[in-house]
């Protein structure tokens, strides 16, 4: 399953590899996210939760979870993802061995927090960059040398191999891997149905130094909002601060604690995800589609677009709309 190779299945199977003391949120992350609602662009999605013998697993709720597959279901699966389970960092040679041989045979295989531990002891990301939760990534460094653990990414796509953070983080693990196979507006259909954020960049800090804004930063969600609606135009600090009311260095400061990011950055991310949208979306030429997403020139999206997906505009649009038309036939 790699980036619009548009030979992917009308129906894509997700694994959910669990064991004793499962994250409950975490595969429910798995499940919402990748259940079918007939998005357009999307194929549909059959979600089968395996473990490593068919049976009851207990969740880190206490509850009972029946499982009827094995692990012949990660044998057969496009997508394996190792969901997490409550401090257990261990992984069954039966696990690795059935996690290593779907990567062998083409699969995607995406785990995160614990679940991360798993794809190490597989061996798939050996040489490879990872992410865990914070927390873990000294164990994992530790326990993995040949593991190169990224401990403040919220995710790391290493193309057939993803990693990503604690468990809310694989909300925006598998958002990204919708965008990635099927475009930001697919993926940002499926984010507005479960109410999420559409897009966390893989290298946004898992944590902030005060995550839940003050009473008085309601200024600043404003100012975003004005933000997304004029992408367009030239954006500056100074015009940013100025509307919230505050000097550039205060709104700089208050903008990394509510964020974890900066201000050119998270504009920088918008007005990527608004070119994408409008490169699947319209035929607009890529210069328009340039100006309406306030990159100025044409030059500037293809540098910008080409260091976050390897492509050009042009040849997005143009693999996007082949994938798009393979997935309809």
């Amino acid at each position: 399953m790699q980036m619009f190779a548009g030979s992917l299945p009308k129906v894509v199977t997700v694994a959910a590899l669990v064991g004793d003391g499962v994250s409950a949120f975490g595969l429910g992350v798995v499940g919402k996210v990748f259940a079918n609602r007939g998005i357009t662009g999307l194929p549909a999605f059959e979600v089968v939760v395996c473990a490593e013998r068919a049976g009851d697993v207990v969740t880190d709720l206490g509850v009972a979870l029946r499982v009827r597959h094995g692990l012949e279901a990660v044998r057969r699966a496009d997508v394996v993802m190792v969901v997490p389970s409550d401090g257990c960092t261990a992984a069954p040679d039966a696990l690795t061995r059935a996690v290593r041989g779907a990567h062998e045979r083409g699969a995607v295989v995406a785990g995160f927090c614990t679940g991360t531990f798993v794809l190490a002891a597989s061996g798939v990301l050996e040489g490879r960059r990872a992410a865990t939760h914070w927390s873990l990534a000294a164990e994992l460094a530790a326990r993995h040398p040949g593991v190169e653990v990224v401990p403040e990414a919220l995710y790391v796509d290493e193309g057939s191999v993803l990693t990503g953070a604690g468990a809310a983080a694989g909300i925006d693990l598998c958002l990204h891997l919708l965008r990635r196979e099927y475009g930001a507006a697919a993926a940002n259909a499926v984010a507005r149905e479960v109410v999420v954020a559409p897009h966390r960049d893989g290298g946004q800090a898992q944590y902030v130094p005060r995550p839940v804004p003050a009473p008085d930063d309601g200024r600043l969600g404003a100012v975003l909002q004005w933000v997304l609606r004029n992408l367009e135009r030239p954006l500056t600090v100074k015009e940013m601060a100025a509307r919230a009311g505050m000097s550039p260095r205060t709104f700089v400061r208050r903008f990394a604690e509510a964020t974890g990011t900066t201000p050119h950055a998270w504009v920088r991310r918008h007005r990527l995800d608004l070119a994408e949208e409008l490169l699947e979306r319209t035929d607009l030429p890529v210069e328009q589609v340039a100006c309406r997403a306030g990159f100025g020139s044409a030059s500037v999206l293809r540098e910008s677009f080409a260091r976050r997906r390897g492509v050009s505009p042009r040849a997005y649009r143009q693999a996007f709309t082949a994938t798009t038309t393979a997935q309809a036939t």
